[in-house]
């Protein structure tokens, strides 16, 4: 018997940088060529926690620290590749110089009202900040 579908589960990260946002120009589908927060897909054997400080360090050049959980994302239609989760978090750079690599065509700080973000990426910089303690 096959196992069930479930949803893809990925993390995302929300960095504050030089008055801006940390965001990443996408390379490939969905939203290519559009804005959008630093994250990926989880890989089997990883907790969220890695992921997130992996595909920062991957797609920006950026080391991070992890500061606090900004929310689960588990909208079905959040993103047209189908069902994933995100799990969303706020980080403060540690270290690394800012480039956009491997997925990200370019990385910048860039403040997020200024451009448009893919996925449900607006939401979750909002709700960041909204939130904060």
């Amino acid at each position: 018997m096959p196992a069930p579908e479930t949803p893809k589960l990925t993390a995302d990260v929300v960095l504050p940088l030089e008055g801006g946002v940390v965001l990443i120009r996408r390379k490939n589908e969905p939203f290519k060529g559009q804005w959008a927060l630093p994250g990926g897909f989880v890989d089997v054997g990883e907790t969220v926690e890695e992921a997130a400080v992996r595909e920062m360090r991957e797609e920006t050049g950026l080391d991070v620290q992890l500061e606090r959980l900004v929310g689960v994302y588990s909208d079905p239609d959040r993103d047209p590749r189908g069902h994933n989760v995100s799990v969303v978090f706020l980080a403060k750079k540690v270290g690394g110089s800012l480039k956009g690599s491997d997925d990200a065509e370019e990385a910048a700080a860039l403040d997020p009202e200024s451009v448009e973000l893919g996925f449900d990426h607006a939401k979750i910089v909002r709700d960041a900040f909204e939130k904060r303690p």
